[in-house]
């Protein structure tokens, strides 16, 4: 358990630790190129045989796809996914893991056996440094990494000021020059956040558990909305505690600590049991305005529970989405009780974990426009209550006759309103 006794510690104590955690990350990071090729020297023909390899074990099937299993004589497993059946396949994921039963590589194919592309988890440890892409000849095209020391741009000035904003998702792409601006760095040059996933100070973007050589990215797109949109306030940014979600209890803590007033979480769950410690830490510190997505099911989450979304909080916005004319977006949840505001967010430009500027929506984008509003309107009123800025948003809001949300919608986050 991280715990930071006094406020002016902070900077010192994380500094620290930052320093060689980042110098031990560095020399991984020198000596990644060690890692071999290919587990036991892979070659393309031995992904033909697999396909062709009449003795494997069914393992499932679905209206999209057959999986069967193959144990290599060292125990490895060869696991095969042919979509959508094995006779006739247009397409085939062929997956290996090593003899302890961990993930290792991935490769899609076409038929009779073209190889697509390969990719390879580069590990330290238990921890995936890398993921390796590769080639048709199982050549290695580039790596992406999935932990990478914080470098800072030199050009960035670090403001003396605590962060009023934090994002809690899964992590920021922290080295895109795009985004340093808005990132919380003390005065070491150190990020100001932690990683409550993997339990060390580098937040980086990724989800990997649908599919750990194709990780899910939502942090860097959220955080590009409140770069956007927070006039120059800096954000400290958390990785969620996926794995160990009564964690949340620290990274709350923590945030506290640094001096953080508004925290944006656009995600949620139906499980009230996965939110019960977020419920106690964020009634703990009433000081700090929970900026939270309703979600994007389409459903009514008065009746149909979306959490923490659901919770009575008097400290929390929950946050949906509409277009442009203020009409609900067809997916974006809603509720006369449990939804507060409706803001656009229906097409909005974000950037994404690659630095890609692309467009996207939903009720996880319409959150980090209330809470770049909320911070900007505590910049500038820097001694106001939490109580105070809720009713500031709650004076923004157009009431309208649907029975979408409790306040009404915003047609535009980004209007200072003469504060």
């Amino acid at each position: 358990m991280i715990v930071f006794m006094k406020k002016y510690s902070v900077d010192l104590l994380v500094g620290v630790r930052q320093r060689i955690h980042t110098l031990i990350l560095a020399m991984i990071i020198l000596f990644s190129f060690c890692y071999p090729a290919l587990s036991s020297a892979l070659k393309p023909d031995m992904l033909c045989k697999w396909l062709a390899d009449g003795n494997a074990l069914f393992l499932s099937k679905s209206s999209r796809s057959e999986i069967f299993t193959i144990t290599l004589k060292d125990n490895r497993v060869v696991t095969l996914k042919f979509k959508p059946q094995r006779d006739g396949w247009r397409s085939a994921i062929v997956g290996l893991t090593t003899s302890g039963g961990d993930d290792d590589l991935q490769f899609r194919l076409l038929p009779p056996c073209t190889i697509m592309e390969g990719r390879q988890l580069l590990k330290q440890g238990n921890r995936v440094m890398a993921i390796k892409i590769m080639g048709p000849s199982l050549e290695e095209k580039s790596r992406e990494p999935q932990n990478p020391p914080f470098i800072l741009n030199d050009q960035i000035f670090i403001p003396s000021e605590p962060p009023l904003l934090a994002l809690a998702d899964t992590g920021v792409n922290y080295l895109l020059p795009a985004f340093q601006d808005s990132i919380a760095v003390g005065i070491d040059g150190h990020l100001m956040g932690y990683d409550f996933w993997d339990d060390d100070f580098l937040p980086f973007d990724k989800d990997p558990r649908s599919n750990p050589f194709f990780p899910l990215h939502h942090g860097s797109t959220v955080f590009s909305v409140l770069d956007a949109e927070g006039d120059g306030v800096t954000a400290a940014l958390y990785r969620f505690p996926a794995l160990e979600m009564c964690r949340f209890e620290e990274l709350i803590y923590h945030a506290d600590v640094l001096g953080v007033r508004v925290m944006n979480i656009s995600m949620g769950s139906k499980d009230s049991d996965d939110w019960k410690c977020f419920y106690r830490a964020a009634q703990d510190h009433s000081e700090i305005l929970f900026v939270v997505s309703a979600g994007n099911n389409g459903i009514n989450i008065d009746y149909e529970l979306i959490y923490p979304a659901s919770f009575d909080l008097a400290n929390m916005i929950v946050v949906t989405s509409s277009d442009i004319f203020g009409r609900l977006a067809p997916e974006s949840n809603y509720g006369f009780e449990n939804v507060d505001l409706i803001v656009p967010a229906e097409q909005v430009e974000v950037t994404d974990h690659r630095g890609i500027l692309t467009t996207t929506g939903g009720s996880s984008y319409a959150a980090p426009r209330v809470a770049a509003l909320a911070a900007r309107f505590i910049r500038h009123n820097p001694d106001t209550s939490i109580e105070t800025v809720i009713n500031f948003l709650k004076s923004r809001a157009i009431s309208s006759s649907g029975a979408f949300s409790k306040y009404g919608w915003i047609p535009d986050p980004t209007d200072d309103y003469g504060f």
